[in-house]
């Protein structure tokens, strides 16, 4: 059973296997993606950038500054919360692929591997040329490996599903037990070297790409060091949507809200916890506890879209955020680059000094961009413009 044909509208990623709309996932597509910048904006904006993220953590609650605190709050609330609600997302897409295909009696994952491969190309092409923290090759990787495993039994799939998150929790718990041991991360973090910072500042844009490509193992560690995370959120989305979580259905209703309750309930406290912990539960706080709460968005997200008669600008924004998905990712990270780079605006040097609220209106600013941009761009085409190119290319 494979894909969906490469002919058929990017928007069946948020259809259920009998054609039906299923309009939730759409707006938590575009919830995600504007909260993962809510993470990768302060990446954008802080000494060294892209390189300063791996010599700094210091986006704890528990710092005494109002600046560590704003950014604190967001790492709370956004901080590894949105990227594994994305992930999900992406299980989700996963699971409607298969069951369309198998529907239409098509072989899987056949012709699946080369969007997936695609995908992979498309990511190697955005950290080379725009961010180093992409996700897109991490998600084409794990893609690949979860699309076989749906060829497999349901409990071979939740036999992976459970082991692939011990391994995982272990991993982390031995690393953060590792870092605190060291104390490395007991002052939150180290100093970004004034070179780096001069090159994000004032550098060449062939000299930031040199740099990324010269320093590729370190900035593509991520996703090596979570891959178990990845496979594990990967088929947890394709299990929310098996069990009908994004209907809009009573069953559905009562799933999101066992979702809310602890996801929230629980997740909310467990990851200020680790905010306060300081830097050396920062790992556990991004890659421990975060997909928690990410369930408990779910909850929340699913219960105030119940609640709405008539969508307004927001929901209407998010939504179409949420069918551009890959063209918003993208488009939100070159904003950032050509406004707090020094190969733009050079905002990041000029308001370094001034506080966090800039940092704030910068991701304030992109979102409203991305969700009128989207929303204007969807009313002369039925995909985003990185969607189109990726149906083009999958249909040649």
């Amino acid at each position: 059973m494979t894909h969906t044909d490469a002919r058929a509208p990017q928007t069946l990623e948020s259809t259920s296997p009998t054609g039906r709309r299923l309009p939730l996932l759409d707006v938590l597509r575009g919830a995600a993606i504007l909260g993962t910048l809510m993470t990768n904006v302060w990446l954008f904006t802080g000494p060294g950038a892209e390189w300063g993220a791996l010599q700094s953590t210091s986006s704890e609650l528990s710092s005494g500054s109002l600046g560590d605190v704003v950014q604190g709050a967001f790492s709370v609330l956004a901080n590894g919360k949105f990227l594994s609600l994305l992930t999900i997302l992406f299980g989700v897409g996963l699971a409607i692929q298969y069951a369309s295909a198998a529907r239409r009696g098509q072989p899987w994952p056949g012709r699946y591997r080369w969007r997936a491969l695609f995908l992979f190309g498309e990511g190697t092409v955005h950290f080379v040329l725009v961010f180093a923290w992409d996700v897109l090759m991490g998600y084409a990787v794990t893609a690949l490996l979860v699309a076989w495993l749906l060829t497999r039994s349901e409990r071979a799939q939740r036999r992976v599903m459970w082991w692939a998150a011990g391994l995982h929790l272990t991993f982390i718990g031995l690393l953060t037990v590792a870092t605190a041991g060291t104390g490395d991360g007991s002052d939150g973090g180290g100093t970004v070297s004034r070179e780096v910072v001069d090159l994000y500042a004032h550098g060449s844009y062939l000299d930031q790409i040199t740099f990324r490509l010269e320093n590729a193992i370190a900035l593509r560690m991520e996703p090596v060091l979570t891959f178990f995370l990845l496979v594990f959120l990967f088929l947890l989305g394709v299990r929310l949507f098996r069990a009908g979580t994004f209907g809009t259905d009573e069953k559905a209703r009562r799933i999101r809200s066992r979702l809310l309750a602890w996801g929230l309930g629980l997740g909310l406290p467990l990851n200020v916890a680790a905010a306060l912990g300081g830097p050396d539960l920062f790992l556990l706080a991004r890659y421990g506890t975060a997909p928690l709460l990410a369930l408990g968005y779910i909850g929340l997200i699913g219960a105030v879209v119940d609640r709405v008669r008539r969508p307004g600008p927001l929901l209407t924004g998010l939504t179409s955020v949420g069918r551009t998905a890959l063209s918003g990712y993208v488009l939100q990270n070159v904003l950032c680059v050509l406004v707090s780079y020094g190969i733009g605006l050079g905002l990041a040097e000029r308001l370094g000094d001034t506080g966090p609220w800039w940092v704030v209106g910068l991701w304030v600013t992109v979102c409203a961009v991305l969700m009128v941009g989207s929303t204007l761009w969807l009313r002369r085409f039925s995909a985003g413009p990185l969607e189109s190119v990726q149906k083009w290319a999958l249909r040649h």
